[in-house]
């Protein structure tokens, strides 16, 4: 039946206008870089809509009753209908005797194509194609831009302030050059506290997320993310570009303070100089980029003692240990160092809990609880045992 279908269909009347189609689609792909089979599928949907809603009986048949074909041979159309014994529905159903006519094989309930004529309908197929096509072009580039910035999440990019509302004090920004730009939303919650910006500045900010919205993709960036830190560390120092030099953790406060960690990966190789630069001259043009914010850089270390202690800095420490059954440590510190430790409404402690992921018991050398009695050899080879497996 299938085989008995499409001879009859191919004796439909066709509308010649597949060869300008596929000509100017063809172009279309070449310059824009929309599929040919993309856009020839979005024409044929059309048309059938077009046709749906322009029946003479303003019937809006099903969409898998109508059948499109669209080659550069030319256009054609059908209809689908059931055949049947007794009419009820003349849009969906034929009669069996009109159905024979058209295949003298079919039987009641099957269903047979019938040649629309588009010879009239061809106007209309013209102006159809013609608004798909510019509607396809503009879908298809906000498609493309969806997915180019999409895959640019969680990475850094530089854009010109368009303009800040006034009432929730949102920064729009554009992003992009010639037919690639988008705009981006700079939430007032992720701003950097006291930083001024001006309609025609050029900021750079850290891709939070990609959402797709009718127009093109709409970017939400931040300027307080951790990670906006890291990007400009990977820009300023060719040591972690090239994995000499590995981030491994940050805490920050932004606008304030941040604290970076960094290790080596191979040897030879001082991370801490690598990303503080010939004479500061890397941290300084980070500092400068985030408007004068402190950065600390310190020394990762598989022993969370010395991550500890090296977190506290610029504060001197005495000792670090571990309190049992918790992820905490006790620090113990010279008088004179305490404030510097805790810092600034406790910043600097802060931060370094964040940083190692421990909490952090500072006590200065005078208030420190005198050392436990020695314990027997035996029993303190145990104690440490256990302890480190605690750790």
């Amino acid at each position: 039946m299938a085989r008995k279908t499409a001879k009859k269909q191919a004796e439909a009347p066709k509308v010649d206008i597949g060869a300008e189609i596929f000509a100017s689609l063809r172009e279309l792909e070449k310059v824009k870089g929309i599929p040919v089979d993309y856009m020839v599928e979005r024409l044929k949907q059309a048309l059938t809509n077009a046709y749906r809603k322009d029946r003479e009986d303003h019937r809006d048949v099903p969409a898998e009753n109508v059948v499109v074909n669209l080659s550069e041979e030319g256009l054609s159309m059908f209809q689908i209908k059931t055949v049947v014994d007794e009419l009820t529905d003349l849009a969906l159903e034929i009669h069996i005797d009109a159905a024979r006519r058209i295949n003298p094989n079919v039987n009641v309930g099957d269903t047979v194509a019938i040649p629309v004529d588009i010879q009239k309908f061809g106007r209309i197929a013209a102006q159809t194609a013609k608004q798909v096509v510019i509607q396809g072009i503009r879908e298809a580039e906000r498609g493309v831009m969806y997915e180019s910035y999409s895959s640019k999440a969680q990475e850094l990019l530089t854009g010109t302030v368009l303009r800040i509302d006034p009432n929730t004090g949102d920064m729009f920004i554009r992003i992009g050059q010639g037919n690639e730009t988008s705009d981006a939303i700079l939430r007032a919650s992720e701003q950097i506290p006291g930083e001024k910006h001006k309609e025609g500045d050029l900021i750079r900010v850290y891709v939070l997320e990609v959402h797709k919205m009718g127009r093109g993709p709409l970017i939400q960036v931040s300027r307080t993310h951790p990670n906006l830190v890291r990007r400009l560390f990977e820009l300023e120092t060719p040591e972690i570009a090239d994995g000499q030099v590995e981030v491994r953790n940050i805490a920050r406060e932004a606008g304030s303070r941040s604290k970076m960690a960094v290790r080596a990966t191979m040897e030879g190789v001082d991370p801490v100089g690598a990303c503080v630069g010939p004479r500061g001259g890397r941290v300084g043009a980070v500092v400068e980029e985030l408007g004068g914010e402190k950065i600390d850089i310190v020394v990762w270390s598989e022993d969370p003692c010395e991550y500890v202690r090296s977190a506290l800095s610029p504060a001197d420490v005495i000792s670090v240990s571990l309190i049992p059954g918790q992820k905490a440590c006790r620090v113990i510190v010279p008088d004179d160092q305490l404030s510097l430790a805790i810092g600034k409404e406790g910043q600097n402690a802060r931060l370094a809990a964040r940083l190692t992921g421990y909490k952090i018991d500072i006590k200065p050398a005078s208030q420190a609880e005198p050392a436990e009695p020695a314990e027997e050899p035996e029993e303190a080879e145990t104690a440490a045992e256990e302890t480190s497996g605690e750790a």
